[in-house]
């Protein structure tokens, strides 16, 4: 039997382990954006965290170990990152008829992904497993062409709105997919399970609300302190996504379910004036430490020797997202009017390619199917190993369609736009230099900007 003396020093010899993982992720975690930015940005620092961790974990050099607060730390990363998907999504946006027919082009990617699933087995598989396919092959990768979008000159315009609707039905629809089919319940038991924790979101929405209507002078207040130490702002943010993957983790649900919905909450209760100051606070708190650690641990789980031994399989997977996902998004946008204001093809070339860029949603679910023995390791390693050649590959030809576009109305309208662009660049930077949070209420700024321009 083991002695007190024994489990401390046990206990101990596996902090310091955790700390030595921690020193050698938060390392890679710097060097990614560096070597990113040694391309040009044309590698989006994503992939070089993917690849970073790799080299450092238990398949290449074994320097850091997933195991104990590294994983709980993985954890609250995905978290954040579907927080700040879920925070960006403007919901009358997906309301619109566009909104309509991302929906439509996504559960289009769903089934095809789900056919080939059944074809490639033979009708031999499980209903799970046909589902995990469908949901990695037509998810997109909304957090991280975020950035990717502004980089390139496209946040703003038309192309960049469209892709921020179909990104993210693209990852929302694939989280409640994950939480309707993974289910180990009955499908009844399911639906009943996703409406009770629906139900609590909207509670966790509304509760907000009621107190800063009925309890004078707290929103200012907050709105206040949210300029100070007290951060009271992004500890509401914390609060909400805590308890939203707590409620989800208590029902089994997949805890980006909880996360993208404390997001969604969460821009519902930022003033309107403060949206953009805010999402610089949780750009700066998430992708600090956490979410590129996300990236990092995902990376050290990657098998390389799958990767090196079934190369024609990986280009497989890459080649069937842009067939899966991609292309019904093209075909919607060449066929029908869906509302999205591309005219040119180059714009609807580059919203396929965009919208079939993805990586967080296959990390989730296949991590959802390996701890379900739905997939192999292997199947699980390509699988996110090849959204992150879509990451890769798919923005770089999405820019070079557009440097390479020269027909119609094409080359004016993009000038205009990056003038637009960079002035609002100017903007945002004067507001995340200020980072402070205005002390009006919501409806006192809409009353302003109906009135006209701010003069400030």
């Amino acid at each position: 039997m083991p002695t007190s003396q024994t489990i401390l020093l046990a206990s101990s010899q596996t902090a310091t382990s955790e700390y030595v993982s921690i020193f050698w992720i938060t390392l890679v975690a710097l060097l990614a954006p560096l070597a990113s930015a040694a391309t040009r940005k044309k590698i989006p620092d994503v992939v070089f965290l993917l690849i970073f961790g790799v080299i450092i974990g238990p398949e290449v050099l074994n320097l850091a170990q997933l195991e104990g607060g590294v994983e709980l730390l993985k954890e609250l990363g995905l978290g954040l990152l579907f927080l700040l998907a879920g925070y960006e999504i403007n919901s009358q946006s997906l309301r619109s008829r566009q909104g309509a027919f991302a929906l439509g082009s996504w559960a289009v990617s769903f089934s095809l992904g789900f056919l080939l699933a059944l074809l490639l087995t033979g009708g031999q598989g499980s209903f799970p497993v046909y589902a995990v396919i469908g949901i990695a092959l037509s998810s997109t990768a909304l957090g991280t062409l975020l950035p990717l979008l502004k980089s390139h000159g496209a946040a703003g315009t038309r192309l960049g709105d469209s892709v921020m609707i179909h990104g993210a039905l693209g990852e929302l629809m694939p989280i409640f997919a994950m939480s309707l089919l993974l289910s180990s319940r009955a499908p009844w038991a399911a639906v009943l399970i996703l409406l009770a924790f629906m139900l609590i979101a909207i509670i966790s929405a509304l509760l907000p609300h009621r107190l800063f209507e009925h309890i004078p002078g707290l929103r200012r207040t907050m709105a206040a302190e949210a300029n100070t130490t007290s951060q009271t702002m992004l500890r509401l943010a914390m609060l909400l996504l805590s308890t939203l993957m707590m409620v989800a983790a208590v029902f089994q649900l997949d805890v980006v379910l909880g996360a993208f919905a404390a997001g969604i909450i969460l821009r519902s209760l930022t003033p309107t004036g403060a949206f953009e100051p805010f999402s610089k606070r949780l750009e700066a708190l998430g992708f600090s430490f956490l979410i590129p650690l996300f990236f990092v641990a995902s990376g050290m789980g990657i098998k390389v020797s799958v990767i090196g031994e079934q190369p024609l399989l990986l280009a497989a997977i890459v080649l069937g997202i842009l067939v899966i996902r991609g292309l019904p998004v093209f075909a919607a946008e060449y066929f029908l009017k869906t509302g999205s204001g591309l005219t040119s093809l180059q714009e609807k070339l580059q919203l396929g390619l965009y919208s079939a860029a993805g990586l967080p949603i296959i990390v989730a679910v296949t991590q959802v199917a390996r701890q379900s023995d739905l997939l192999t390791e292997q199947s699980a390693s390509l699988l996110v190993a090849g959204g992150a050649l879509t990451v890769l590959i798919f923005p770089l030809l999405a820019q070079a369609l557009k440097v390479a576009g020269s027909d119609g109305e094409g080359p004016a309208l993009t000038s205009r736009q990056r003038r637009q662009n960079k002035k609002q660049q100017r903007v945002e930077a004067v507001k995340a230099a200020t980072g402070a949070i205005p002390l009006v209420k919501p409806e006192q700024i809409k009353r302003s900007q109906d009135k006209g321009p701010s003069q400030s």
